[in-house]
């Protein structure tokens, strides 16, 4: 029998969200493709090799086997964008903004020699953009530590 591979990595990020369609359209909007999995009960959106997904929110917390009840306002997670150049960062916060996100903090430089600033998706998951001058992005859109 071979042994199982214990590679970390990252598939799936799963958002659950109160009205399927809506953050579906939302993230189409972002410019985001839906795959053909997707149905009315999830989405399924193939971003350069990880799925995010979109699931009613209290059907992903009884998946999970836990009590469904409103989130909180902050849930200590973010997701990010990142881009090549502070001009890039700009034109995808003012994007996600003209897609129906809520600005939550406008794009500046910040204290670990960054760049960044914060948009929330239509349930209020963060997304961070910004352009991290410490690292590069290849030819895929992956993010190459240094």
């Amino acid at each position: 029998m071979a042994s199982p591979d214990l590679t970390p990595r990252l598939n799936f990020v799963t958002l659950g969200v109160r009205d399927v369609a809506a953050s579906r359209a939302f993230y189409e909007r972002l410019g985001l493709k839906p795959h053909g999995m997707s149905n009315e009960h999830v989405g399924f959106f193939d971003i350069n090799g990880t799925v995010l997904a979109v699931f009613g929110h209290d059907s992903l917390a009884h998946d999970a086997g836990t009590a469904a009840g409103e989130p909180p306002s902050f849930r200590g997670v973010s997701l990010a964008w990142n881009a090549t150049s502070t001009a890039e960062a700009d034109a995808i916060y003012a994007h996600a903004i003209a897609c129906g996100a809520k600005p939550v903090k406008r794009p500046e430089k910040v204290f670990w020699g960054g760049y960044s600033g914060y948009f929330s998706d239509p349930d209020g998951h963060l997304w961070e953009v910004a352009h991290n001058p410490f690292v590069s992005i290849d030819a895929k859109g992956h993010i190459v530590l240094p």
